[in-house]
């Protein structure tokens, strides 16, 4: 991960962070809240099988209840602080999403999703993960997960909790807010 320190003078709008993703496709770039642009290197060949793992099993639960909209890591969300993030793994609620106008989806919308995962991989820093997690929170999301593989470790994020940490948890299960979906960490761990 690479993180660029913009000039003042630089303004690295919506519109022009939107047209710089689209200029460079094989990117993975994200946008901090204090304007920093952040690229990140493509993840390695099993960090995208465990957050595959962990993403299929979000979309099969909701593909059977149908209760809001499933998102990969290629997903751009505008947080109400600024940032633009791409969550490895995101969810939103049906009605919140119905709510946003066409035109709206169709760039990094801004809203925040009512659930998130990121997966750590190895070149990723744990402080920053935990406080990508963090800025979920304070923008919004209802849940989120931080999954550490090699440490075989689960940070969950709540609103108004201290953050919990579970080792080596077999499943992981998303109480009211995703009613019924248990992930299996066999599938996540490797």
């Amino acid at each position: 991960m690479i993180t660029l320190n913009l000039d003042s003078t630089l303004n690295l709008s919506d519109e022009t962070f939107l047209q710089l993703c689209q200029n460079n496709p094989d990117l993975r770039l994200e946008r901090s809240a204090k304007g920093q642009l952040i690229a990140m290197t493509p993840s390695a060949s099993q960090t995208g099988q465990q957050n595959l793992g962990l993403a299929a099993q979000l979309w099969m639960w909701n593909q059977q209840h149908q209760l809001g909209i499933t998102f990969d890591s290629s997903s751009g969300f505008t947080l109400a602080n600024g940032a633009i993030r791409a969550p490895d793994v995101a969810w939103i609620k049906m009605e919140r999403w119905q709510t946003l106008p066409e035109a709206e989806r169709r760039k990094f919308a801004a809203i925040c999703p009512d659930f998130v995962a990121e997966l750590k991989s190895p070149t990723d820093s744990l402080t920053m993960l935990q406080g990508k997690l963090q800025e979920y929170m304070d923008n919004g999301a209802q849940l989120g997960w931080l999954l550490d593989p090699d440490a075989r470790r689960v940070y969950r994020y709540c609103p108004g909790e201290s953050v919990q940490c579970l080792d080596d948890p077999e499943t992981l299960a998303a109480e009211s807010l995703l009613p019924g979906l248990v992930v299996h960490l066999r599938w996540v761990w490797g």
